[in-house]
């Protein structure tokens, strides 16, 4: 999944400073437009005041026309025109983006670069994981989303069968495997994805538990089978298609933890896996991104914010009508 991290050998960049509204609209519609493995995009806020930035990191030059086009179609031309292109040597942007990259806690799991190691308490699942070739390290809405997940989920119940879909950098599978003490079945279309995510298991002691394979979705032999958690942090539209594949491979009383989804693409997804017999149990959202945990029988009556929140947004409604619905 796209971690608004640099794309592999990232060596042109853009930014634009607005407000919040352009910024994100610009941001949002660059990721939706381009793949992820050769553009990546990141709006924020700026000394903590009114004014917003993106930055927009491509692998190759780009076409500086059609990408003022689409900044004017997400906000206007005065926007589009202020967009300022360079070009950046390879080596700097992982040095820059370590530097920003606080650890990012969930519950007992940090996930940290190897710079931040001292900040692990004596009985944290430490999660060590650099700015690389793949995307994942924690720190954008939809991985922070899933490991918030992680950690309710842990409190109710030990799964045995996991599965991630479009593991990235691992970040998550390796968590689940430190954190349950099992194998993890992940895999990624990227082979650079499943490369480094392989390469991260084994420094974080999970090599054993954590073996991805190169799938598009499910589509492996190492992925088959019935799974009682499968986390899928992809994107609105392959989260779609593979609503019956998913489900196909959801235990009776299985969670799914889905996200990459921006607020207005909640709906179309839930549709999606209502189709398949699954209900949304809770919701959380993180700068503009949209985490959803299902669970098969009923639907859902929960509400769908239209102003995201930080963090799990009607967190006791969500459990009341989930224990409700199960009991009907």
């Amino acid at each position: 999944m796209l971690e608004g991290l640099p794309p592999n050998n990232a060596s042109h960049m853009l930014r634009l400073d607005c407000d919040e509204k352009r910024a994100r609209a610009v941001a949002d519609l660059i990721v939706e437009t381009f793949e992820p493995t050769e553009t990546a995009a990141a709006a924020f806020e700026v000394d903590d005041g009114p004014q917003w930035s993106v930055e927009v990191y491509f692998a190759a030059a780009p076409d500086e026309a059609q990408i003022r086009a689409l900044i004017e179609a997400a906000a206007d031309a005065e926007t589009a025109r202020a967009a300022r292109f360079s070009t950046i040597a390879e080596q700097d942007w992982v040095e820059n983006a370590l530097a920003g990259l606080a650890p990012v806690r969930a519950g007992r799991v940090l996930v940290h670069g190897a710079h931040d190691r001292g900040r692990r308490r004596a009985n944290d699942i430490g999660v060590e994981i650099e700015a690389a070739l793949a995307f994942g390290t924690g720190h954008h809405g939809t991985t922070l989303g899933c490991l918030r997940a992680l950690e309710r989920t842990a409190k109710r119940r030990r799964p045995r069968r996991i599965l991630d879909v479009g593991t990235g950098t691992g970040v998550l599978a390796i968590a689940v495997a430190r954190l349950f003490h099992q194998r993890v079945a992940c895999g990624d279309i990227d082979p650079v994805a499943v490369a480094t995510a392989s390469a991260n298991a084994r420094a974080n002691g999970a090599g054993a538990d954590v073996r991805p394979v190169v799938a598009t979705g499910l589509r492996h032999a190492a992925l088959q089978g019935q799974y009682d958690l499968i986390f899928a942090n992809i994107l609105a539209k392959p989260l779609r298609l593979l609503a019956p594949e998913i489900a196909r491979a959801a235990a009776a009383d299985a969670e799914l933890v889905l996200s990459g989804l921006l607020a207005r693409d909640v709906r179309g997804v839930l549709d999606a896996y209502r189709a398949q017999g699954f209900f949304l149990a809770e919701r959380g959202d993180i700068d503009g991104w949209a985490t959803l945990v299902l669970r098969r029988g009923g639907s859902s009556s929960l509400p769908l914010p239209s102003k995201a929140g930080e963090g799990w947004n009607g967190e006791r409604r969500a459990q009341s009508i989930a224990l409700r619905q199960a009991r009907d």
